[in-house]
């Protein structure tokens, strides 16, 4: 087997077993990383309608996911992807906004991260799910490069849950991907 398909054999079946089983050397649990952070949400953040912006939630999204790969890694991350982002309640001028971030999955350089965000009446006390969306972040090095990222301890069924997910999504991803990269060679084969 040529070296580098039998050193990501390696890496996969570690990175399974790390993710399943529990700690190895330098891995660090989904707790570890886990972000809450508010923001009130101020005339700027929204429309003539009092209705907060789509892109002023998705920033904060991006930042919160931001923070846990960051924390997890301790090195620079950047956004690869947004999987998916769905909005299910508007947020209004004078809510605030609370956003839950925690890593789901790790791979050799990249992490996925889950956010929920919530708005919080503040003068009434309710509480509505605002949007959910979940983010592929990759880790740096000095140089710009992907570099890899520490193996992920799961503690709690939650934990266990998100991860079985999570993989589910990347290997949907990762299809996705191979279709995008076959029609951008052969776009005849292409079906939009």
């Amino acid at each position: 087997m040529h070296r580098s398909v039998r050193t990501a054999a390696i890496l996969k079946k570690n990175m399974s077993e790390t993710q399943e089983s529990g700690i190895t050397r330098n891995s660090k649990t989904v707790a570890y990383s886990r972000v809450i952070m508010s923001h009130m949400m101020l005339p700027q953040d929204a429309n003539p309608a009092g209705i907060v912006h789509g892109g002023v939630v998705m920033k904060h999204i991006d930042d919160a996911a931001g923070v846990v790969a960051l924390r997890h890694t301790r090195a620079s991350v950047v956004t690869a992807s947004i999987d998916r982002l769905d909005f299910h309640n508007p947020a209004f001028i004078g809510n605030l906004l609370i956003l839950r971030a925690s890593l789901n999955l790790v791979g050799t350089t990249s992490m996925e991260v889950g956010v929920r965000v919530e708005t919080e009446d503040l003068k009434t006390g309710q509480i509505r799910h605002t949007a959910s969306a979940y983010l592929t972040f990759v880790a740096l090095d000095e140089a710009f490069r992907p570099c890899p990222v520490p193996p992920l301890t799961l503690e709690t069924e939650d934990d266990r849950r998100r991860n079985r997910q999570a993989r589910s999504r990347r290997e949907v991803r990762l299809a996705e991907k191979t279709q995008e990269t076959l029609c951008r060679s052969h776009p005849d084969a292409c079906v939009y």
